[in-house]
C-alpha cells in the first residue's frame, strides 16, 4: 500500500526543512504510520545514514520500508531509550514524532477509532494490549469515567455522561460503536459529530495511555539526541501541545508559574527552533483537511 493511501503525512516539507538533515546522520521516526515522513527523511540520507522507526501497530509494520538503512522497532515509542541502546543508535541527530492517529486507523472501521463506522469499541493502537474502549466503559467507576471525559475530551457534560454509562451497562454490553452512540444519544450536547469526537478522543487516549507515553518520549529525548540534535513533534490537540511546548521551553511539563511551590529550576535541555508552532498552509489544508489541527514544534538539544 502506498504511503499516501495509508496516511497522508502532515507538514511534510516543514518537518524535513526544520530537521536540518545530515546525509550521514542517525534519525528516529517514532511514529512510522504509513511511512511518509520516513521516506522523506530517507531521501535526504546518504549510504551511511541511518533511520530507526518505531510503531506498535501491526498494519504499520506490514507497510515497512525495505531499505538496509532502516531498522523497524515494533514497540511503543515510550521504550525509545531501551531500543536505541539495543540498536546502538544513541546520540541521534534528529527525532520526529507525529502524534496523530493515522488515516488508515481512522478509516478502518473494525479498529473502532472512528464514529463514522460500526465495529467493536476497540481503539487499541497495539492489538497485543489487553485494554479496549469497551473494557473502560464496562469497568471504570463513575468518578473515573467523569474525570476521563473531562480531562481527555473536554466533554461539557462529562459527569452526566459518566452517570448514564454506569446506568446503561447494567443492561447493555456497550461493545459496539452503533450501540454506544444510540444509547448515549439523550445526553449528546451541541454538535453531535463534535461531541462524539471528543468522547472517542478521551477513550482513545485512555486506552493507549497516550499522554503518559508522550511524557516518556519527551523525558528520554535529551538522553537519545546528541548536542545540536533536533526534536520535532507534531501534535493534534491542546493536551499534547501543552506538554510539548512546556517541555521544549523549560524541560518540565508544567510552566513555572503553574507550579508556585517548585523552587528548583531544572536545566533546560533544549533551545527553541520554532518560537511559535508551524501550521499547515492553504494548499495542504485543501488537500488534507485533517492537517487543520496539526502543530509542529521543533527544538535543538543544548
Amino acid at each position: 500500500m502506498e504511503a499516501s493511501q495509508y496516511h497522508l503525512p502532515v507538514l511534510l516539507h516543514e518537518v524535513v526543512a526544520n530537521m536540518a538533515i545530515r546525509p550521514d546522520g542517525t534519525y528516529i521516526d517514532a511514529t512510522f504510520g504509513g511511512g511518509g515522513h520516513s521516506r522523506a527523511i530517507l531521501e535526504q540520507l546518504g549510504p551511511q545514514g541511518r533511520l530507526i522507526v518505531f510503531d506498535q501497530d501491526e498494519d504499520a509494520y506490514r507497510n515497512r520500508i525495505a531499505d538496509d538503512r532502516v531498522t523497524f522497532v515494533r514497540e511503543n515509542f515510550r521504550h525509545l531509550h531501551r531500543f536505541l541502546r539495543l540498536h546502538k543508535a544513541l546520540d541521534a541527530d534528529g527525532l520526529l514524532a507525529d502524534l496523530g492517529v493515522s488515516s488508515h486507523q481512522f478509516d478502518t472501521g473494525a479498529r473502532g477509532f472512528s464514529t463514522r463506522f460500526d465495529g467493536n469499541l476497540d481503539m487499541r493502537m497495539d492489538t497485543r494490549g489487553n485494554l479496549t474502549a469497551a473494557d473502560i466503559l464496562q469497568t471504570y467507576s463513575e468518578q473515573h469515567l467523569h474525570q476521563l471525559f473531562q480531562d481527555y475530551g473536554e466533554v461539557t457534560n462529562s459527569r452526566t455522561l459518566a452517570r448514564l454509562i454506569v446506568q446503561l451497562r447494567k443492561a447493555h454490553s456497550l461493545r459496539t460503536i452503533a450501540e454506544f452512540k444510540s444509547l448515549i444519544q439523550p445526553v449528546v450536547k451541541g454538535n453531535p459529530a463534535k461531541y462524539l469526537a471528543q468522547v472517542f478522543q478521551a477513550l482513545r487516549i485512555a486506552v493507549n495511555d497516550e499522554l503518559g507515553a508522550l511524557k516518556d518520549l519527551l523525558t528520554q529525548s535529551p538522553q537519545v539526541l546528541k548536542p545540536g540534535g533536533r526534536l520535532s513533534i507534531i501534535t493534534f490537540h491542546s493536551l499534547e501541545d501543552r506538554l510539548v511546548k512546556n517541555y521544549m521551553k523549560a524541560g518540565a511539563f508544567e510552566a513555572a508559574d503553574e507550579n508556585p511551590y517548585s523552587f528548583e529550576t531544572p536545566p533546560k535541555p533544549f533551545k527553541l527552533i520554532t518560537k511559535k508552532p508551524v501550521t499547515a498552509g492553504e494548499t495542504e489544508l485543501r488537500a488534507n483537511p485533517r492537517s487543520r489541527s496539526a502543530k509542529l514544534r521543533v527544538a535543538e538539544k543544548i
